[in-house]
């Protein structure tokens, strides 16, 4: 036992007394120290990463009851040689979804008492062997509550055991016989999905194209243990919710690009019929062909498609006003060359950029004063001043909001990996990209601490001035060039839409998307980060791996993970696959590749998973124990918080209770 100094004791005084109300005795800190002692030396827990889900409800909530294939792994080493192919795909389902498994061979010709009494106890076996890392008072934690005690009591009883067997197996016929089977099954079930993965990290993009992004944010909020780093179109909904009129219209843009308007106003609860209304009247006659929606075939009519086109041009030509007014606010944003409604010549129908006229493909612009292009009529104000104040009373929207507030940051560091959705702005040569924020300049880790610091107080201030700079900052986050979460130097949504030469169209990636893979430059952001760049990883998103076109996700040597490929739908074409994920476990790093996901019933039915493969990219010599890692640290300074009490009890500064 060290011996603490009575000055090093009086020093922390203050709070030793506290600690003394919560161990009051000599026995309880002294067991609370041999407890930690012990956790610190297990191995550290699975952690799972995913990124750009992208509204895709379905294929989250798939991915993540198959922990990306660890729950089906965990079957394969449990019961290598015990059980056919077939049984571990039934048993993996079972898991996955025990209700609907439990239906579909209900209504088949099996024995369900069989089926039950089977796996009750194949479930058992699976749920101990994924609980051996934990220790019994974090299983407890986890476990359902109504099935806590019988679980806890199945997980610890030795079958073989003479004096138990019969207990044993009385517990699960009483299940069976008591009609119970099934919840027991889907309370276990749950168990398990909960103990394969001890952290979930969402690195950005919940948001945007798919139709249930609502769904991924409630089932996140479920979760026992989960952080997300937000991506450009998580923060985007983010400066919606907060009010931020730009972001309000990009918002709507998007969702009608996608016809996914069902999460506004049917989700969210966001009243877009003065929106509908203004746009019918001003397009009456505009087929406005580059504004109809991407929709899959017969899921949208011909009326209702017409209706959402003429609403998605008009919610654009509004977002360019609006666009126009934060530009000329921050000229810090070095933005003035996206103020492109005063370039267009609207009697001949052509824009000059950057010296080169092109024709528009879409002349009609009844909203817009070729005078003063980027003032708002008098209803166009209306209806953003109706959107502002419906976005900000949306209860479920801002619930959502504050939720991904208080597990949210820009970048996180954690064991030894920096999660970012985009990337480390840099400039062509490899240094730190800089930016002028309220007079003053920052870079790195520095520039990525302030703009986190100033989009809370967007959110969260109530000062007028501090909260409207604050808003401002969520636009240019999902926009502008020194933004993280973005990674490109100009959004070149103007030009997708009317003009129809292609190298306009061209967004230019940040340079840093190539310079990850030189290793002075890699050196640099390590250090920046205060990371080892023999251990450390960093782990982005946003940018798909095209798979088709044989990209890895693996660059700079190793030292980063690309976990981008294509949760999205609206991406699988391009990249050829269904996204990647990551598994951090105790020994290895492995890279998940996943093939679409088809459906629920599918799954269920045909018992098919979507992992195509999974590959270790690498492997640890030695096992990476709880002491190792960020909780191991905090858990560290407790235990010599605890020992100086007990010094301090021994040496009677602090009297025992």
């Amino acid at each position: 036992m060290e011996n603490y100094s009575v000055e090093n004791i009086n020093s922390k005084m203050k709070y030793l007394k506290l600690l003394a109300t919560q161990y009051p005795t000599i026995s309880k800190a002294s067991t609370e120290i041999i407890n930690l002692e012990a956790i610190l030396n297990l191995p550290k827990g699975t952690e799972h990463f995913l990124s750009d889900i992208h509204g895709e409800h379905e294929s989250f909530i798939h991915v993540l009851k198959n922990g990306s294939g660890v729950v089906r792994r965990k079957i394969d080493e449990l019961f290598t040689n015990t059980m056919r192919d077939s049984e571990k795909k039934t048993l993996a389902t079972l898991v996955y979804y025990p209700k609907s498994k439990i239906d579909l061979v209900k209504n088949s010709d099996e024995n369900i008492e069989d089926f039950y009494r089977i796996n009750i106890y194949r479930l058992v076996e699976l749920c101990k062997y994924c609980s051996s890392k934990y220790t019994r008072s974090k299983v407890r934690k986890l476990l359902p509550e109504d099935y806590a005690y019988v679980i806890e009591e199945l997980l610890h009883e030795h079958r073989k055991s003479e004096h138990k067997e019969e207990y044993y197996c009385a517990l699960v016929e009483t299940i069976i016989n008591i009609g119970q089977a099934e919840n027991f099954i889907y309370a276990i079930s749950k168990a398990i999905q909960t103990l394969v993965v001890d952290r979930l990290h969402i690195v950005g993009d919940i948001y945007d194209r798919g139709p249930r992004p609502d769904l991924i944010i409630e089932r996140l909020m479920k979760h026992h243990s989960v952080d997300m780093q937000w991506g450009n179109h998580d923060i985007l909904w983010m400066g919606a919710a907060a009010g931020e009129p730009t972001c309000i219209a990009n918002a709507i843009r998007i969702s009608s690009r996608y016809a996914n308007l069902d999460i506004i106003e049917d989700i969210y609860g966001i009243n877009l019929l003065p929106l509908a209304t203004f746009a019918v009247n001003v397009y009456a006659d505009d087929p406005c062909k580059k504004f109809q929606p991407k929709v899959d075939s017969c899921e949208v009519n011909t009326k209702e498609t017409s209706m959402i086109a003429k609403m998605h041009k008009a919610i654009s030509i509004i977002q360019f006003k609006l666009e126009g007014d934060i530009i000329s606010r921050h000229p810090e944003y070095d933005m003035n060359h996206r103020l492109l409604l005063d370039k267009v010549d609207y009697d001949k129908g052509i824009i000059r950029i950057k010296g080169k006229d092109y024709t528009l493909l879409d002349n009609n612009f009844p909203t817009i004063d070729k005078n003063n292009p980027f003032k708002l009529t008098d209803e166009e104000k209306d209806i953003v001043n109706k959107l502002v104040n419906s976005f900000k009373m949306s209860d479920k929207l801002q619930k959502h909001v504050n939720f991904m507030f208080s597990k949210g940051s820009i970048y996180l560091k954690h064991n030894g990996n920096l999660l970012i959705h985009g990337g480390v702005p840099l400039n062509e040569d490899g240094s730190f990209m800089e930016m002028k924020l309220k007079n003053n300049r920052y870079q790195g880790k520095e520039l990525l601490d302030k703009m986190e610091k100033f989009i809370r107080e967007g959110y969260f201030e109530e000062d007028k001035e501090k909260r409207q700079y604050g808003l401002d900052l969520f636009w240019y986050l999902w926009t502008g060039k020194c933004s993280s979460l973005f990674g490109k130097y100009d959004m070149t949504t103007y030009e997708r839409y009317f003009i129809e030469d292609k190298e306009t169209h061209v967004e230019k990636m940040n340079p840093y998307f190539t310079l990850r893979e030189d290793e002075n430059i890699l050196r640099n952001i390590f250090n920046e980060f205060k990371m080892d760049y023999d251990e450390d990883h960093i782990i982005n998103g946003h940018v798909p791996v095209k798979y088709i076109k044989g990209e890895s996700p693996v660059k700079g040597n190793g030292r980063v993970f690309v976990i981008d490929g294509g949760f999205s739908r609206a991406y699988q074409s391009k990249t050829g696959m269904a996204g990647y994920t990551l598994i951090y476990n105790s020994r290895s790093l492995q890279l998940v590749a996943h093939e679409p996901f088809t459906s629920k019933e599918d799954a269920v039915k045909n018992e098919s998973d979507i992992i195509s493969s999974s590959v270790l990219v690498e492997h640890k010599a030695s096992r990476k124990r709880i002491k190792d890692t960020n909780d191991g640290q905090s858990l560290q300074e407790k235990v010599e918080d605890l020992k100086l009490l007990l010094s301090a009890y021994r040496s009677g500064l602090i009297k025992e209770k």
